[in-house]
């Protein structure tokens, strides 16, 4: 028999611990996560879809079992693949896969491996399945396709990292569209780092709209993104399929000399002292456009300036120039869902070499954001929904629980002091309240 160790306290030489406190688990909160897998069907989506044209043969873990356990593991904040032999036999994680061990860093590492573009695309169509259900569930008949890029530093050899001048950081460039309105991402996908913002955005932009034409045929769809999107391709493709745009304008001298025009009636010496910010709109053909488009202007004047700075919109929507711009601004919210993937779930973490792998990894990353994005908004109490992923592992996941085993059940006994236990009880009731999608 093991003598058990106890290490005492300084502060209170009456006071000793020890690490025999039985089967244990400090994220206790995962069980609500596994229980909206089962609404969901996020298991059942990945182990149905999941592609890996040289699989990885394993006794006891199949290839959508290590992908599930990365989702799970990106979720408690393990994002390492180093991180699964630290929890082998974490009682709850094993529990919840079904598991008496989870995968190995190595079983994880020969999966990355193996993987291939057709995993990744696969992994898209795990994301689309499920997104399709969340729909079903909350319907929603109005789209933002907000449309940016985002720099993932790379330390490493890895195959397809450059020298990106606009981050001025050695890594990747991948593009990301986002529902404005829910935080939902609706496509990520990595790029080399030196490739521009907008490079092969049609491509990337068309097949969601042909999905969403499908799904919700007569929904409100506008595509929103910054001055790196303007090509006259996205314009066409918007007006082509019927649906709308607000895209920003680089300056140019053109531009720049129709506004003045507009802005020096508007200059007066008495109110100097005063902020001027006035909107206006005219036609615009740019060089390389095959017709004259709607172009809204903000001219706004510090006080105390003497000239006008001028932000450029060009938009087929039919909103007053104010509310064009107010709308474009909203974009801002794309950073911080960018900003969540990043440190919630560390979708920039691009450790393989091999480029493929990296793109897997990107898409297991998203899969686990939205999953936890759709529990956010569908579970979640009222007051708890805001609440970034860091701030929901502290009050959700992080809680203290026995396993205690009888004769017909296995009973998770939480630790009674949670600080956060009626969110908890009132979460599972709204669990208990979604119908099964999956």
């Amino acid at each position: 028999m093991n003598s058990v160790q106890d290490y005492t306290l300084n502060f209170n030489p009456r006071m000793k611990m020890n690490f025999a406190g039985g089967d244990l688990t400090s994220d206790a909160g995962l069980l609500l996560y596994r229980e909206f897998d089962q609404k969901l069907g996020l298991s059942e989506a990945v182990k149905k879809l999941l592609v890996v044209h040289d699989p990885v043969f394993h006794r006891d873990h199949p290839n959508s079992d290590v992908v599930l356990q990365k989702v799970y593991q990106h979720l408690a904040g393990y994002h390492t693949d180093d991180a699964a032999d630290d929890l082998a036999v974490e009682p709850l994680l094993t529990a919840l896969l079904g598991k008496e061990r989870l995968a190995s860093q190595p079983t994880l590492s020969r999966f990355n491996e193996k993987a291939d573009i057709a995993t990744a695309l696969s992994l898209e169509r795990v994301n689309e399945t499920l997104q399709r259900r969340v729909y079903a569930a909350r319907p929603q008949d109005q789209f933002v396709f907000d449309l940016d890029s985002s720099g993932f530093a790379a330390y490493g050899h890895q195959h397809g990292a450059n020298y990106n001048y606009h981050y001025q950081q050695h890594g990747f460039h991948p593009l990301f569209c986002f529902d404005g309105l829910t935080g939902d991402c609706l496509r990520a996908e990595l790029r080399a780092g030196n490739v521009y913002t907008s490079r092969q955005v049609v491509r990337f932009v068309g097949p969601i709209l042909k999905r969403y034409e499908k799904w919700v045929p007569d929904a409100l769809i506008v595509l929103r993104g910054d001055s790196g999107f303007a090509v006259p391709g996205l314009f066409d493709l918007a007006e082509a399929k019927g649906h709308k745009y607000v895209i920003r304008l680089k300056s140019n001298a053109r531009l720049q000399s129709i506004a003045q025009a507009m802005a020096d009636p508007l200059l007066n010496s008495d109110n100097l002292h005063k902020r001027q910010v006035h909107y206006r709109e005219f036609m615009y053909q740019a060089g390389s456009w095959d017709k004259a488009r709607r172009v809204v202007v903000k001219m706004e004047r510090p006080a105390g300036e003497l000239l006008f700075q001028f932000t450029f919109i060009v938009t087929n929507m039919t909103l007053q120039p104010k509310n064009v711009v107010r709308f474009y601004c909203q974009r801002g919210h794309m950073e911080n869902f960018i900003k969540e993937a990043k440190k919630g779930f560390a979708c920039d973490m691009m450790s393989s070499t091999d480029f493929e792998s990296n793109a897997v990894k990107l898409q297991i990353a998203m899969l686990a954001y939205n999953f936890n994005n759709w529990f956010r908004r569908l579970c979640l109490p009222k007051k708890m929904k805001s609440n970034r992923m860091e701030t929901l592992r502290n009050q959700l996941v992080k809680i203290a629980g026995r396993l205690v085993h009888s004769g017909r059940y296995w009973t998770w006994k939480l630790c009674s002091s949670c600080v956060y236990r009626r969110e908890f009880i009132q979460t599972l009731h709204n669990l208990a309240r979604l119908p099964q999608t999956g």
